[in-house]
């Protein structure tokens, strides 16, 4: 890991309360929801965030901004979040800190994740507050942290439900483009639905790749979520 001398210039001092102040987050995350998950965390935290929702916009944004912390997600509507993180591990200016995260299968995403040189991997949903502080801390120099260690919480953050309607509004037309690969679709679904604990969504995104009946049944249950939204 980089050293971060230079980044302690004008930094506030952690507390138990905000163990991540001083501490900048670049989220790169397509999903609006699980992106508002990831900035009550930080909010708790007292962490800085940016967000870029895809490959192009993440490089765009680490050209004129060094990040304490990169949480990448793997799917990408331009490519794999694996590819940005092997990028990272062999640059110059690597972000102290890389995280990889994403709603597929645990195992197997983890282990890709480190290969490429990610540090650590926070799977779907992000949601603990003590989960999400704890993985990045582990990773912080000891004089970097907080005096006195977090005090144990069992705190969650909820993003607001609209975050989701615009995921599903937003998944809605991709399914109408048929250039948009269905393990794009069925991964981004898979995400936001551990995010929400949707149960159902996240069957029918799961089986989405499987059949163009599986496909219907997914398309009616997007309409019907965000029908039934607009009527409330």
């Amino acid at each position: 890991m980089d050293d971060l001398s230079d980044l302690k210039l004008n930094v506030p001092r952690p507390t138990p309360l905000r163990p991540l102040l001083g501490v900048t987050v670049l989220i790169v995350e397509d999903s609006r929801f699980a992106s508002e998950a990831l900035r009550l965390l930080c909010l708790r935290s007292g962490a800085r965030i940016r967000r870029a929702d895809s490959l192009a916009a993440a490089r765009r944004h680490l050209t004129t901004y060094r990040p304490t912390v990169a949480i990448i997600d793997l799917g990408l509507p331009d490519g794999s979040g694996l590819e940005l993180i092997r990028t990272l591990d062999h640059a110059n200016q690597r972000p102290p800190i890389v995280l990889a995260t994403s709603g597929n299968h645990r195992e197997e995403s983890e282990f890709a994740s480190i290969e490429v040189g990610a540090d650590g991997f926070l799977p779907k949903p992000i949601e603990s507050l003590a989960v999400f502080q704890q993985e990045i801390l582990k990773h912080i120099p000891e004089e970097d942290r907080p005096r006195a260690a977090p005090a144990a919480s069992s705190d969650t953050v909820t993003p607001d439900s609209f975050a989701m309607d615009e995921d599903l509004a937003h998944v809605a037309k991709l399914m109408d483009d048929e250039g948009v690969p269905a393990s794009f679709i069925s991964g981004f679904l898979k995400g936001v639905a551990r995010t929400g604990h949707d149960d159902d969504l996240l069957r029918e995104a799961e089986a989405y790749e499987m059949s163009p009946e599986a496909r219907e049944r997914l398309r009616r249950l997007i309409a019907k979520r965000l029908e039934h939204k607009q009527a409330v």
